[in-house]
């Protein structure tokens, strides 16, 4: 079964809660606190892979889910940072999030992270002072990443080959290739990309029998869309006419009209090929030839039988000197940056990070990057962890603005999900 289009829910793991534990040792009356940071939750990755070719496996299981971190202990003892979830996916699988690419994996082995695991809570360790010999305060792992992501397969070939439903492509790829691909006399055998690879003179060429277009292709009919979906990322067209038409200027100008609707397909480097020439009378391939070239005088047209084997070779050196002159046609895939994941410390930078204050009946809320990391990392159930965001708030100007917008001691104030008074007591 081929599957081009999958959705998939995605849940990275969560990060380990930090410890709140104290050295207890013989002659050691003060050992003071010593309980260790979380481990950090795992992340979910794909891993482009030559020997996947479908993403039918995301039908059956549309779940996916990483190890969460584990919790920190006495001893400064630091949790395990949970296992990341590696996922193989076909070379040219585009990954959107709520529409957007987030990932476009191009080459062989090529990662992406996909949804990142939550950072792991710190310990009572990390925060003595000189004026705070005992804290209390312990934080929580923070939650992965979670969201549902469409997956979407373009299929990456150097050579793309185009043409009416039995123009012959799948027995020109099953001749030069190792490629096995449905073969019979009816439109639209191909139902789902073929990928081949062709030699000629010790060169290797990819090839993709992709559905054959109809008019109105561009506009979702018939096979439609899913066709260049697949095509656009092809070096070179290959477009075949078959020499039997009535009009193979008419039949070429139909497929060119259809390309032209559909991102820069048009403007890619093509070569034609007039196919069944076996025992076609050279008159009428010379007619054929002209009725493409009324359509376009600078078309490149080659005669071919892929029954008969004739053609085959000229074809084929002609195509792997146009990929090497328009190797630059490939893109290269959505470069991932992967952001650097900043350290929570109390420091000017993040004193001055922005945030946002919205009121909603009795209730405000509080955004921003910054306040919204700290604000998941607290244990709500713990007094000292709590203070501690108030204090952070307070540092950053948050408290005094809250205040200046009406906020009473009891207000109930809101950051990432997490509900607390303004003032602990009043």
């Amino acid at each position: 079964m081929f599957v081009d289009r999958a959705k998939v829910s995605l849940k990275a793991g969560k990060g380990g809660n930090g410890a709140v534990s104290f050295r207890h040792e013989i002659y050691i009356p003060k050992g003071g606190p010593d309980g260790g940071d979380g481990g950090k939750g795992g992340d979910i990755v794909f891993k482009a892979d030559k020997d996947t070719d479908t993403l039918v496996d995301f039908r059956f299981a549309p779940i996916l889910t990483a190890e969460d971190g584990k919790a920190g202990s006495g001893q400064r003892s630091a949790g395990k940072s949970g296992q990341d979830l590696v996922v193989d996916v076909p070379i040219g699988t585009v990954v959107y999030r709520d529409g957007a690419i987030i990932a476009d994996l191009v080459r062989d082995g090529q990662t992406a992270i996909i949804a990142k695991g939550g950072d792991g809570g710190f310990g009572n360790a990390h925060f003595k002072s000189s004026t705070r010999q005992a804290p209390l305060i312990g934080e929580v792992g923070e939650p992965g990443e979670e969201f549902e992501a469409e997956l979407e397969l373009k299929s990456l070939a150097d050579v793309g080959l185009v043409g009416l439903p039995n123009a012959g492509k799948s027995t020109f790829l099953s001749v030069v290739s190792n490629a096995k691909p449905e073969i019979a006399d009816y439109p639209f055998t191909t139902i789902t990309p073929q990928l081949g690879v062709a030699t000629i003179d010790e060169h290797d060429i990819l090839i993709a029998d992709i559905p054959g277009l109809i008019e109105g292709a561009a506009e979702g009919k018939g096979l439609g869309h899913d066709f260049l979906r697949h095509v656009e990322r092809t070096a070179v067209l290959l477009h075949l006419v078959d020499v039997y038409n009535d009009d193979a200027g008419a039949a070429y100008q139909a497929i060119r009209n259809e390309l032209s609707k559909y991102a820069d397909l048009a403007e890619r480097p093509e070569i034609v090929a007039l196919t069944k020439c076996e025992g076609v009378d050279e008159e009428i391939i010379k007619m054929q030839m002209a009725s493409i070239l009324a359509k376009n005088p600078e078309a490149k047209i080659f005669a071919i039988s892929s029954q008969a084997h004739t053609g085959l070779a000229e074809l084929l050196r002609e195509i792997y000197n146009q990929i090497r002159e328009n190797q630059a046609v490939m893109g290269e895939g959505v470069e991932i940056i992967e952001e650097e994941i900043p350290t929570i410390k109390l420091d000017d930078k993040l004193l001055k990070d922005t945030w946002q204050i919205e009121k909603v009946d009795d209730k405000f809320i509080v955004t921003g990057e910054k306040i919204e990391k700290f604000a998941r990392r607290t244990d709500m159930d713990n007094y000292a962890s709590v203070n501690r965001l108030r204090d952070i708030m307070k540092k950053m100007g948050i408290k005094a603005e809250l205040t200046t917008r009406g906020a009473e001691p009891d207000s109930i104030i809101s950051i990432a999900g997490k509900e607390f008074t303004l003032v602990e007591d009043y």
